[in-house]
């Protein structure tokens, strides 16, 4: 099952990949909304095996995911492979410049049951796909212009 959108950033393709790369800012955020997130790679800056243990609660259960990072291509992807008990998804960003101060961005979730309990969730996410695709585009957008208004103030990159 695959959830993805395309938005644009006002922001030159090398500054949109540094606000889309923001993992400190995305755990402190992460933080702040209730889960445990810890970084468990050692790298000293942005590349393929960075990595993240969290727990969170979800609808009254804690829920674990392992995060890593599967591929790093700067200033135009990257893939996140996350992976629970039940269910393994990959999280894909794909910029591309439209203009020196226009980026499109790709984004897109995979997700793939690893077991029963898993393939049982897929099913029923795939009975609301059209509701969770129209959340799935409303938060991006959200994010996307969140990103925008902290670059133009100059919070970021």
């Amino acid at each position: 099952m695959k959830f993805s959108t395309k938005e644009d950033i006002e922001a030159p393709i090398e500054d949109a990949f540094k606000l889309f790369s923001d993992f400190d800012q995305f755990e402190r955020s992460a933080l702040r909304r209730g889960a445990e997130v810890r970084r468990v790679d050692s790298l000293p800056q942005h590349d393929v095996g960075m990595a993240w243990k969290t727990k969170f609660k979800l609808r009254g259960k804690e829920r674990k995911i392992d995060a890593e990072m599967v591929e790093y291509c700067a200033p135009e992807s990257y893939c996140l492979e996350l992976k629970s008990a039940d269910v393994t998804a990959l999280a894909t960003l794909e910029l591309m410049s439209l203009s020196k101060s226009r980026t499109r961005a790709s984004l897109a979730i995979e997700l793939k049951p690893n077991s029963l309990s898993g393939r049982l969730m897929v099913k029923t996410l795939r009975l609301g796909k059209t509701k969770l695709e129209k959340r799935f585009k409303t938060k991006a957008a959200d994010f996307v212009c969140v990103l925008e208004r902290d670059y133009k103030a100059g919070k970021r990159a």
